[in-house]
């Protein structure tokens, strides 16, 4: 085990040197919300950025906020790496989203609602409601609205309801007696989750070519009528945050989908962790809802307009303008690939025995990975199919092809991550599906998600068994292999297919840990293989030879990956890091990494890769991997990392999932040492690495 201090005795585990992971995280959605900021980007593509970073600070509180606040709870003020208590960690949380809240909430009034408006795409607020406007509203209320809304007085018979998880609430002050003679107070209306936050309008209602109105501003038109007889003093809407994590004990548990599944049932009212009103709601009633949910002043947010920016994404799903949007990508196919078609098949396992395929996601299709696994299941030849899932959608084209092959009575294993965090209960639907068609369905190893990419097809040809696998950096899902960076390698290499064999004894049955033959694996190799090469380029350098790592990842935190870093910066290794999200390493601190870039990049797609680049003297080795450098995908989960061994594929690797990413200056986010982030303008010629692979590897219409 390496220790925590350098060659002249420094601390490299001293607080200065880190940065705190959950600030980390809320600069990256920082970053996310600059997307939507830059006037470079379509109109409606920066009102969904707008969206996805409301979206990402949800799941921050339901994940994160809620991890320290069940801490505190439990009495425990635990100190994280660079220094901060918990409590000092949640108050830094608050003051960030203070501000970034503000600023989301301005981007929208002051320049994208007005942009959008221009381009004939508006939001009608209460206050401009023309007379045909308010009689068609009031039309949509009462037909549509009224029938499924169901106030709730608030009085000993009607204690506070449970509310659901992010849902929109109306909290009612009321004054008067009702038919019953009681003077009621307060009253809560939930907004009916069967009906959109943003209704279409006509045109010729509306006035423009798309109008909308929101599901909040009709509600508060009309909430008289919820009550009649009273009079509505106050009407505001708010939202509560509540924790997202499951709490199983696995080890106890005899029935892991069972235990899941009540699990889902209590993360709808699981405890309140932040509490959204408008702004104009008063401290009274503010004050009210607190108390109802346990929180406390500095758990409320408040907000200049919609609880849910998230809502707003619609309008960009809804409009049909080309124009405002990103120019349409149809993704290609790597040479000597095509799609099979029912005119003209096209036999892959012809393909990946002249040679291993790699396919850069979302620029090539995925397409060639299910014709594999459905010509597989339609293969006479082939005898066994086995597959890791973690996100996938129940009705994909990947399921029915496991389905069809086990009724065709081959040997069908699939290897489902209930815990998969929010596709929990599509994955307990995908496992019920094939359990009854007959696969072999199993949930992994208990107390380790399993998180790898992976799938094992074994075929018989001729008189011998050949194994055919494909490995990736992302998820077996239709929708997210569209929108996020990722590479995957169709082989039939012996001894990556071995690998690969044994990996899947040990996630379906019991055994000692096999030595691999190519590939690292966690929690048994990959963490000591990383730390191992990191050491390797830093004695490299230290003997006088060049030390070269680069690397790329989604998030780097785990704390001995930081200081071997550190060690091998100030041994001379020359080390670029590409990380999108959290980075808890600092960079450009004098005599410890000095030698260490950090950089995000950000673009039209998700950078999900995961490559570890390490120069060795010159025998290069480069892998692609499903794991981050981060504490849980290398010690407590189940992931692959392989090497890309041809080298015509290794200098594409390095082309297109390094090289290009370090010369980008359009989308690129450079870390400095103080933990803030520096869009990188440049005056030489701009480079988009996304834009470069759409054009390199796809084709735009």
């Amino acid at each position: 085990m390496l220790t925590g201090n350098d060659d002249t005795g420094r601390d490299l585990q001293s607080p200065e040197l880190y940065l705190n992971r959950e600030l980390s995280m809320l600069t990256f959605n920082r970053r996310v919300f600059e997307m939507a900021c830059d006037e470079d980007i379509p109109l409606l593509e920066r009102l969904r950025f707008l969206c996805i970073s409301s979206s990402n600070l949800d799941e921050f509180f339901e994940v994160r906020v809620a991890m320290l606040k069940h801490r505190m709870a439990m009495g425990i003020n635990t100190i994280s790496a660079d220094g901060r208590s918990t409590s000092e960690t949640l108050d830094a949380i608050r003051h960030a989203v203070d501000q970034l809240v503000h600023e989301q909430y301005a981007l929208l009034e002051c320049e994208l609602l007005p942009a959008m408006r221009g381009q004939g795409i508006a939001i009608l607020r209460r206050g401009e409601w023309n007379e045909r406007q308010r009689q068609w509203i009031r039309r949509f209320f009462r037909s549509e609205l009224l029938p499924v809304l169901t106030p709730i007085a608030l009085d000993p018979a009607h204690p506070f309801p449970q509310l659901v998880n992010k849902i929109l609430n109306f909290i009612v002050a009321l004054e008067g007696k009702d038919a019953f003679g009681r003077e009621m107070q307060y009253a809560i209306v939930q907004a009916p989750r069967s009906l959109p936050r943003l209704i279409s309008m006509p045109a010729d209602v509306a006035g423009c070519a798309h109008g909308f109105v929101l599901l909040s501003s009709i509600i508060h038109a009309h909430v008289g009528e919820l009550f009649p007889g009273m009079q509505v003093k106050a009407c505001h809407q708010f939202r509560v945050t509540r924790n997202s994590e499951l709490y199983l004990h696995e080890e106890e548990t005899e029935d892991l989908k069972k235990a899941v599944a009540g699990e889902l049932l209590e993360r709808r009212y699981g405890a309140a962790v932040r509490l959204e009103v408008s702004t104009k709601c008063p401290a009274e009633l503010s004050d009210f809802l607190l108390h109802q949910f346990n929180l406390k002043e500095q758990d409320l947010y408040r907000v200049d307009g919609l609880v849910n920016l998230y809502r707003l994404a619609a309008i960009s799903d809804e409009v049909d303008r080309t124009d405002l949007k990103f120019r349409p990508f149809v993704a290609g196919l790597p040479e000597g690939i095509r799609v099979d078609t029912e005119d003209e098949p096209a036999s892959l396992f012809d393909a990946i025995r002249k040679s291993d395929v790699l396919l850069h996601h979302p620029y090539q299709s995925f397409a060639p990975v299910m014709d594999l696994l459905h010509q597989a299941a339609d293969d006479a030849n082939v005898l066994v199919i086995k597959q890791t899932l973690y996100r996938v959608v129940p009705d994909s084209p990947i399921v029915d092809a496991l389905v069809r092959a086990a009724r065709a009575g081959k040997e069908v294993v699939a290897v489902i991550e209930l815990r998969a965090r929010f596709n929990e209960a599509e994955n307990i639907g995908l496992a019920d599906r094939l359990h009854a068609a007959g696969v072999q369905v199993v949930y992994g190893v208990v107390g380790y998600k399993t998180h790898g990419k992976m799938m094992l097809i074994v075929r018989r040809e001729g008189r011998r068994v050949r194994r055919y696998v494909h490995l990736g950096t992302g998820n077996y899902h239709s929708i997210t292999t569209r929108y996020y960076t990722d590479f995957g390698l169709l082989s039939c290499d012996p001894q990556l297919g071995e690998d690969v064999h044994k990996v899947f004894q040990q996630l379906t049955g019991m055994g000692r840990v096999q030595r691999m033959k190519t590939m690292l694996q966690a929690p048994f190799t990959l963490h000591k293989g990383m730390l191992e090469r990191i050491e390797r380029e830093a004695e490299h350098a230290r003997n006088g030879g060049q030390g070269r790592i680069i690397a790329k990842m989604n998030g780097l935190e785990e704390p001995e990956i930081i200081r071997a870093l550190y060690r091998a910066s100030q041994a001379g290794v020359k080390i670029d890091l590409i990380v999108r999200g959290v980075c808890c390493l600092r960079p450009g601190i004098a005599g410890v990494s000095d030698n260490i870039r950090i950089r995000s990049v950000l673009g039209r797609f998700l950078e999900h890769h995961r490559i570890y680049y390490f120069y060795n003297q010159g025998e290069e080795e480069l892998f692609c991997a499903s794991a981050d450098w981060m504490n849980r995908n290398l010690l407590r989960r189940i992931e692959t990392c392989f090497p890309i061994l041809d080298r015509a594929l290794h200098e594409r690797v390095m082309k297109e999932g390094l090289r290009m990413y370090l010369a980008d200056n359009t989308g690129t986010w450079i870390l400095r040492s103080d933990g803030s982030y520096m869009r990188m303008r440049s005056s030489a010629r701009p480079r988009s690495a996304q834009a470069e692979l759409m054009a390199l590897l796809g084709h735009q219409e």
